[in-house]
């Protein structure tokens, strides 16, 4: 009995103390626990960075500042209106005709005289064969005339002969004489029995001619209005089914531009002034122009009048029926001295700021914003003339914030 007390003892001392455990390993979670945190500290603050650092520059709009033209003056009436054609034209048969050839598509470049479509001419070739076998008939008969006609003259001259030698009487002799006034008047009307059958021949070409659709004058088509196997006609016809036109047809050498003025400001547009013109789609395009006549009539309706504008220069960027604004600008005087380039650059008006007493506008350089105090002169549109402080081809910032400062980081964003 004496040796199971040591038994147990040397048992207890084998045993494993499992709530003494999580003691020994408590400082090394903790710290694993802790360094874990330090890191995902580090990262976030990391990402917090990134993120400071992507969207710390303000996103700006910019426009470039444009050098005057020569003659460029201040602008003393803005107007809008729109590019017309002077010269435009649904290009259609002179007949009734079924299409088998249509030679353009829209776009296309056509000199005046190209072919443009083709109609079935079966029917007028035929009416142009019978009419030329008509002429070659009547021709033939001609010749019948003309020979009987030089026959009956020969008689004549036998008839007068045998006379003379008392061999026949008067009267044979007046018989054969008739008979020449009688051939000489058949002849004459057989004559122009052949001027009717060429006259019906020109007819039966014309006819011919009219089956082939020409352009009939230099320019573009804007328009493709009928296919192929559909009827054409000059006339309009009910039920939807004949088109009165082959396409549209314009002289982009004729474009120009219309423009309501209100009839309180026309005194100050005269023919010849200069203007400057802006299509909508090309807000940065300033087209030098001129004004080249005043309807002389005014819309009751609406108190206006209309003016014509034309271009300066021709482009291919110009198409009908652009939506334009309009600078009307102070016409010289005559025997005045022409600069040869005005002083400062045009900005938007958008660009500008006041700042105290200062007009300013701040300049993208390097990623940053750079304040610039300008002098400002007249305006065109909704530009503003820069005479002093900027230089053209610099970039200004267009509707900058109102908190923008100087040397602020600014990204560029297109719009």
């Amino acid at each position: 009995m004496a040796g199971e007390p040591d038994k147990k003892a040397l048992l207890g001392q084998l045993r494993i103390e499992r709530e003494a455990q999580p003691e020994s390993t408590a400082p090394g979670r903790r710290a694993w626990i802790v360094a874990a945190a330090v890191a995902l500290v580090a990262l976030a603050g990391g990402g917090a960075w990134l993120v400071l650092s992507a969207h710390g520059a303000v996103p700006v709009h910019t426009a470039t500042a444009q050098a005057l033209t020569a003659g460029g003056g201040a602008s003393v009436l803005d107007a809008t209106g729109y590019v017309t054609a002077r010269r435009e034209a649904t290009v259609s048969a002179q007949i009734t005709g079924t299409v088998t050839q249509v030679l353009f598509d829209e776009g296309d470049h056509v000199k005046v005289g190209q072919v443009m479509a083709r109609l079935d001419d079966t029917a007028q070739r035929a009416a142009l064969a019978q009419a030329q076998a008509q002429l070659q008939s009547a021709q033939a008969v001609l010749m019948q005339d003309e020979a009987q006609l030089a026959q009956y003259k020969r008689d004549v001259k036998r008839a007068e002969d045998l006379v003379t030698r008392h061999l026949v009487s008067e009267q044979e002799t007046e018989q054969a004489r008739t008979q020449v006034d009688t051939g000489s008047a058949l002849a004459q009307s057989q004559r122009k029995q052949i001027e009717l059958a060429a006259a019906n021949v020109r007819a039966a070409q014309v006819q011919l001619d009219y089956c082939t659709v020409r352009a009939p004058f230099t320019g573009v088509i804007i328009a493709k209005a009928a296919q192929v196997g559909e009827i054409v006609s000059p006339f309009s016809a009910g039920g939807g089914f004949t088109r009165t036109g082959i396409g549209t047809l314009v002289d982009m050498d004729s474009l120009e531009i219309e423009v309501d003025v209100n009839e309180a400001y026309i005194n100050r547009v005269e023919p010849g002034q200069p203007v400057i013109s802006v299509l909508n789609a090309y807000p940065d395009w300033r087209i030098p122009s001129h004004v080249v006549a005043i309807i002389p009539t005014a819309d009751r309706s609406k108190a206006t009048v209309k003016v014509r504008i034309g271009f300066d220069t021709r482009d291919a960027r110009i198409v009908p029926d652009m939506g334009v604004r309009v600078s009307f600008e102070e016409k010289m005087a005559a025997g005045a001295a022409r600069q040869e380039r005005p002083p400062g650059v045009l900005v938007p008006a958008d660009a500008l700021r006041k700042d105290g007493n200062e007009d300013v506008v701040f300049v993208l350089q390097d990623g940053r914003a750079r304040r610039r105090a300008v002098t400002v002169g007249g305006g065109s549109g909704d530009s503003r003339q820069v005479l002093a402080g900027l230089s053209p081809g610099e970039s200004v910032i267009v509707d900058a914030p109102a908190d923008l400062k100087d040397d602020a980081a600014v990204s560029e964003v297109r719009k």
